[in-house]
């Protein structure tokens, strides 16, 4: 392991709670792509299956801050079970309902609920800020380690998931993913020791993160990054199936999300100057550009070519992200800022999945991937007027830790005063 990531493990308990935290996350890449599975394996219909993983996604966009904010205020532990408790049983009667044939509507009740499920990634995060605060180069190293785990999730989690309802069942990936999430949040949470301490009451401010102009940028830019992620995963799958090999979608998945771990982990390595803010619109326009050769694929292995490529900004995208969000939120709201932008992936993915399975229906996989271009021209267009926003203002204290290191050295007062910026 390169010096960098060996260096963040040095601390006791980083290694448990970044492997729970690994665990928990496989069912962000199983889950969805597993009822799109499922559903069109069972029925044949790709507009039922990605409006399902459709509203699975808008439910946990909308749960997901309010866990976090009561996971800020009272601690992972109290919040995280019985949050999980309540998404897994769902998950059981989504299963349920789909093998019996029940009625369509049943389905996305029980799709809406298993959105109770809460932002592992977030929660994991969060305690690396906790032990690394002040430290810039070690929280960069942090956050691009776990980008490389979240990749990971991506490219076994498909491969599970589709594989497993293809070749054994068609509940097999969505009950898989319930397992792995049941596993990964209870392990997490019997790490008291590197658990956040909750915020006194005093230090909650009233109002939500969102408050903050520059938060508000990138959770409305990744809205069309999730379109992005949403209709590639429906379009590949039915893209599959065309050509006669729809196993192999989870194989073409996989190498998209390598290309972003390999990106995210040359990336950790980098002793980066400059302001985080420009190489986040740099990134976001590289996702943009990197759809234009999806139009053009043929065949599976040039498909798998052309992901591979769309896949290497992602990671850097999404680090910076994360120093960002240091940047604009209050320390006493951190876990519910992350989970925001993750608010926006899960909208823009509930959106991109639901109007890439109506295309394909209407007019075949070739003509989705026009759906991740169009996602991909809107994300650019926000990025690039939300600059303003997050770009250090001059004079700002932000700006010399973020130019040095990509991340704030710690909370303090200008910290807290971006976060609680209010809107106009």
């Amino acid at each position: 392991m390169p010096s960098p990531y060996r260096a963040i493990f040095g601390r006791p308990g980083t290694k448990s709670f970044s492997a729970a935290g690994l665990l928990g996350r496989m069912p962000l890449s199983m889950m969805g792509i597993g009822i799109v599975t499922m559903v069109s394996q069972l029925t044949g219909r790709y507009g039922l299956a990605g409006a399902l993983s459709a509203t699975l996604a808008l439910s946990a966009a909308v749960i997901g801050p309010q866990i976090s904010r009561l996971v800020d205020r009272h601690g992972q532990r109290r919040v995280l079970r019985p949050a999980t408790l309540v998404s897994i049983a769902a998950a059981a009667g989504l299963l349920l309902s789909a093998q019996q044939r029940w009625a369509d509507w049943i389905l996305f009740v029980f799709a809406a609920c298993v959105g109770c499920v809460p932002s592992v990634g977030s929660m994991i995060r969060a305690r690396w800020a906790e032990l690394y605060r002040g430290s810039p180069r070690m929280l960069h190293a942090a956050y691009s380690w776990e980008s490389i785990v979240d990749e990971m999730c991506f490219i076994v989690g498909p491969i599970l998931s589709i594989g497993l309802s293809t070749a054994w069942f068609p509940e097999a990936g969505p009950l898989l993913a319930a397992g792995f999430l049941a596993a990964g949040v209870f392990w997490l949470t019997a790490q008291r020791r590197t658990e956040p301490v909750p915020h006194p009451r005093e230090q909650h401010a009233k109002g939500s993160a969102l408050r903050s102009r520059g938060l508000q940028v990138l959770v409305v830019t990744f809205v069309a990054t999730g379109a992005i992620f949403g209709a590639i995963d429906v379009v590949t799958v039915a893209f599959a199936e065309e050509v006669g090999h729809k196993a192999a979608a989870s194989l073409v998945l996989a190498v998209y999300a390598l290309g972003s771990c390999a990106a995210g982990a040359v990336f950790g390595l980098l002793h980066l100057k400059g302001h985080a803010s420009r190489r986040w619109v740099v990134g976001v326009c590289a996702m943009a550009v990197s759809m234009v050769p999806l139009q053009l694929v043929g065949t599976l292995p040039m498909l798998a070519v052309a992901l591979f490529i769309a896949g290497l900004s992602i990671a850097p995208t999404m680090v910076t992200t994360m120093a960002l969000i240091e940047e604009h939120v209050p320390r006493a709201k951190l876990t519910e800022g992350m989970t925001w932008t993750s608010t926006g992936l899960a909208v823009g993915v509930a959106l991109g999945s639901s109007a890439a399975g109506w295309v394909v229906d209407a007019a075949g996989a070739a003509r989705g991937y026009l759906v991740p271009g169009a996602a991909g021209v809107l994300a650019a267009l926000v990025a690039f007027a939300g600059y303003r926003w997050l770009r250090p203002q001059p004079g700002s204290p932000v700006a010399g830790p973020a130019a040095a290191g990509g991340l704030p050295a710690q909370g303090g007062p200008a910290t807290e005063r971006q976060g609680e910026e209010s809107v106009a």
